[in-house]
């Protein structure tokens, strides 16, 4: 009895709120834990991730090669090799354009460098040509002085290669396994499971397989028009390094919304240094009308309905991956909530009579 009326003192909404408190204080701590064991084995965690998603974007290939009637084994080996082949041809045009553009890269540079230095010393800033002569002149200075700095970035930065190589190799691994077994991997999860359960999980997964396969597929379609954009611009300006800058716009565009600012920066910046504030004014005109494109045109069209998400949910999910975990976590933190709001109504969704 006393229980009972010290329970009807309390409201019943406080009573609602410290329910769901408690529980929400838990999936916070779960949620906690898992991201500092994710942190601690990112060596692995970051791998399986590019792994997965690069499985998302090559398995419809792979699926169409087995339904032509070859082999698994076969078909993965194909999906894969393509991949390799296409990737090779793109690094090596990239490499022979850098290094036949850079040359003339030098050259423009140093004559805008010349034109500032004639504007500055003209009005209405009239600074001394000495002065700004020495200003350039600091620069190598400067970069001798700071030795060690510029050693010891080297070195983190061949700790980095070494990481990024065994990254990729343990990427490609699980991309194969994933592309030849990945049904059978999945059979093997649902068998833990009732017979209720499993097919409740296998709608699910399914849903957000679905999901993250468009995801890919709209996100490598976006990225192509980007490049193929930028790459014709710059190439009507007569600017240096075409083929490695829309390179890098493609992929850039891989990290929503952040990854084309970025990218479109560094070619205002060369177009800039190369050809004058009125080319880099025209570049950044065409790259606000791109971003302003995608954000009402391509992505609701090409990428569709199946994982169409409001600009504030991406704005929020990419500021929280990339404090959890960087690029790597901007880059998957949208198609972790495209999958999430995918599969959880069809576990929600009751079993059919």
């Amino acid at each position: 009895m006393e229980a009972d009326a010290r329970r009807g003192t309390v409201p019943r909404w406080l009573r609602v709120w410290a329910a769901w408190a408690w529980r929400l204080l838990l999936i916070a701590a779960g949620i906690y834990v898992a991201a500092r064991v994710a942190g601690m084995l990112y060596i692995v965690v970051v791998p399986c991730a590019a792994a997965l998603l690069l499985t998302a974007l090559l398995q419809p290939l792979t699926g169409r090669l087995r339904r032509a009637g070859l082999p698994g084994l076969a078909a993965t080996w194909i999906t894969l090799l393509g991949v390799a082949a296409v990737l090779t041809g793109i690094g090596l045009l990239v490499s022979d354009r850098v290094s036949a553009d850079y040359p003339t890269l030098v050259a423009e540079v140093k004559h805008t460098t010349k034109r500032v230095e004639s504007a500055l010393a003209g009005p209405p800033f009239r600074l001394k040509g000495s002065s700004v002569q020495n200003f350039f002149d600091d620069i190598p200075r400067f970069l001798s002085q700071r030795k060690a700095l510029v050693e010891g970035t080297v070195l983190t930065g061949s700790r980095i290669v070494a990481e990024l190589f065994g990254g990729l190799v343990l990427t490609l691994f699980v991309t194969f396994f994933l592309l030849k077994d990945g049904e059978l991997i999945w059979r093997w999860l649902l068998r833990e499971f009732s017979a209720r359960t499993a097919r409740r999980a296998d709608r699910a997964g399914q849903a957000a397989w679905q999901a993250l396969v468009y995801y890919m597929r709209g996100t490598v379609a976006i990225a192509a028009i980007h490049a193929v954009v930028i790459g014709v611009t710059l190439g009507i300006m007569g600017a240096p390094l075409v083929i490695p800058l829309a390179v890098l716009v493609f992929l850039a565009a891989f990290v929503p919304l952040v990854g084309l600012l970025v990218a479109g920066a560094l070619a205002i910046l060369v177009v800039l240094a190369a050809k004058g504030w009125v080319a880099a004014v025209v570049l950044l005109c065409v790259l606000v009308i791109e971003d302003q494109l995608e954000g009402h045109l391509l992505q609701p069209q090409v990428v569709g309905r199946a994982v169409r998400l409001h600009p504030l949910a991406v704005i929020l999910t990419l500021a929280v991956g990339s404090v959890v975990a960087g690029i790597p976590g901007a880059v998957v933190a949208v198609p972790i909530v495209a999958v999430i709001t995918r599969a959880v109504p069809e576990l929600r969704r009751p079993e059919p009579e």
